[in-house]
């Protein structure tokens, strides 16, 4: 991307076919507009299927820089969906494995690995970012990371996929965007400069400029139900997962269908909420390992809203956005406000 002496960005050549799919896709003056994105940093916590979706959409995109982040290796569950770590590289670091398939999909955007463990990174390390994305993390590191996140003034995402179901969370603080809006717009002049017979319309796009506040992960988390809106079941499921994972350090493997310890947890909730027997269908369905279509999804989903975030282009979900299995369809919840 280069800048004229009359500062109008121009794409080069080499950029212009690089992102022919995004031009055709959002055109070329939206393209061009995407300085931020281009600018951006971005830290992806967690390399499985889920992960490796929202990379892909990112370094689609043209960010500057993702680093992978994650000290753990590919596993035979990793097959139902982390399409970047070839089989090959079973037992092998998942973020270093990653990292080849990743940087072909771009060659312009830089792609690294590091293998650390996230509890091992000190709070200044997210301050090298623009954006850190969390995923595979228990409630603690969670919370953690988001603070220290909201202290370095860096936009902060989470998300996860169990079986069938997924979710995304956004904490952007105080976040200005633009929004461009179709507007009717009567005609009374004709080219010609006379007067008009009939009335008429057209079209025009005006840019309106918004700005939201967002609360940070532990708002979120145990809200009273009545804050709730009709048909949530899947919040009450995040709820159920994140306090097996924070108890076990794990999430249920295929191998553990069935598995009491999740039913118990899963007891705790339904009992907290009254849910009877509710959301009983969806404890008994697929929720071991991740499932490619979903993490497809709601990992498309991510990207977009991390897309949007660092371009300040388009409206953000405020603040949790859920995935449910038996609609196929997803939903916004806005809590904690």
């Amino acid at each position: 991307m280069v800048e004229d002496k009359n500062q109008n960005v121009e794409l080069t050549d080499h950029e212009a076919e690089l992102y022919d799919r995004q031009i055709r896709l959002w055109g070329l003056e939206s393209q061009k507009r995407q300085v931020q994105l281009r600018a951006a940093k971005i830290l992806i916590i967690g390399l499985n299927g889920y992960g490796a979706e929202i990379a892909k959409n990112i370094i689609l995109a043209g960010v500057k820089a993702v680093t992978f982040l994650d000290h753990r290796n590919v596993t035979v569950e990793d097959w139902c969906s982390q399409f970047l770590a070839p089989k090959e590289s079973l037992g092998k670091n998942r973020a270093e494995a990653s990292v080849p398939r990743a940087q072909n999909l771009n060659s312009m955007v830089d792609v690294k690995a590091d293998t650390s463990n996230i509890d091992d990174k000190p709070d200044t390390y997210f301050s090298e970012f623009n954006v850190v994305c969390a995923t595979q993390c228990t409630i603690m590191q969670i919370k953690r990371i988001n603070e220290a996140c909201r202290k370095h003034n860096v936009k902060f995402f989470a998300g996860d996929v169990w079986g069938l179901l997924g979710y995304t969370f956004a904490d952007l603080m105080t976040h200005e965007y633009a929004e461009d809006v179709v507007q009717t717009k009567k005609i009374q002049i004709s080219d010609s400069g006379e007067p008009m017979q009939k009335e008429k319309f057209e079209n025009i796009v005006v840019t309106e400029k918004h700005i939201e506040t967002f609360v940070p992960f532990k708002s979120i988390l145990n809200v009273t139900k009545s804050s709730l809106p009709k048909d949530s079941e899947i919040y009450y499921m995040i709820l159920i997962m994140f306090n097996y994972r924070e108890k076990y350090g794990k999430d249920p493997l295929p191998s553990e269908r069935e598995s009491e310890k999740l039913k118990a947890e899963a007891d705790i909730i339904i009992k907290k909420y009254d849910l009877e027997d509710k959301i009983d269908h969806l404890i008994e369905s697929d929720l071991y390992a991740q499932i490619s279509p979903v993490c497809a999804i709601v990992g498309g989903i991510m990207g977009q809203e991390i897309i949007k975030a660092v371009s300040q282009k388009g409206t953000p979900h405020n603040n949790l956005f859920t995935f449910n299995p038996d609609t196929l369809c997803g939903k916004i919840l806005r809590l904690g406000h």
